[in-house]
């Protein structure tokens, strides 16, 4: 019954539903822009530069990919809390807030795989790169454009993990009813309330985000494989 009741808001165009779910993709798109625009550079560098302390910084990086939401959700909502350092700015419990937790939690999975990808071509491509004297940032640009196919998998990844994220997004958001609640957050509430056709919908759409968001993977994956033979 809970599932047909589902099917119905979504077949229907539910206002609320779709409301919390385009609130969802605006904040994970924007989330995970922000998080490639800062983590695809750092892997890169990493991957393409000596200095002590960079196997540290590594591990650091590889590290972080495991970072507990809510520990995110933590250190974001102290730094936005009217005591923190950037309380000023009153971001707390806005979905400017989201977007910076949950693009500190993705960035450390851009940077990681992104370093460990360039670090692979680089291998491959030192000898030609060094011989044309390449300077630092002519290598990191040409790694990266030569990588994009695979860079469009990660950024993929990183949608996925970040859509599918609640405990930070929730700390730092509040779960405001028609304002910060997104799809995590409101399949949670719902379903402690016993609204369950509206957190099985929310729940179906997500999957089927996530779903069609492995497939664009595999697609540019298999894309680029082809393309590249």
């Amino acid at each position: 019954m809970e599932g047909a009741s589902a099917l119905e808001l979504i077949l229907s165009g539910d206002r609320v539903l779709f409301s919390v779910v385009r609130l969802s993709l605006m904040v994970t798109l924007a989330a995970t822009f922000l998080a490639a625009v800062v983590g695809m550079p750092v892997g890169a560098a990493v991957a393409l530069t000596r200095f002590p302390g960079r196997d540290v910084i590594v591990v650091i990086l590889n590290g972080l990919m495991g970072l507990p939401p809510v520990v995110v959700g933590l250190l974001v909502f102290l730094a936005l809390s009217r005591s923190g350092p950037l309380g000023s700015l009153g971001l707390l419990f806005t979905p400017t807030a989201m977007v910076i937790a949950q693009a500190v939690l993705i960035a450390p999975i851009i940077a990681a795989l992104t370093r460990q990808l360039i670090q692979d071509l680089w291998v491959e491509y030192r000898d030609e790169l060094t011989a044309m004297e390449v300077g630092p940032l002519g290598r990191v640009q040409a790694l990266l454009w030569d990588a994009r196919f695979s860079l469009v998998t990660i950024l993929l990844a990183g949608f996925g993990r970040a859509a599918a994220e609640v405990g930070a997004v929730m700390i730092v958001g509040g779960n405001i009813d028609g304002f910060t609640r997104v799809m995590t957050t409101t399949i949670a509430l719902e379903t402690s309330k016993g609204a369950l056709p509206l957190a099985i919908g929310l729940g179906m759409v997500l999957i089927a985000i996530i779903m069609l968001v492995n497939a664009l993977a595999w697609g540019v994956r298999h894309w680029a494989e082809r393309h590249a033979g």
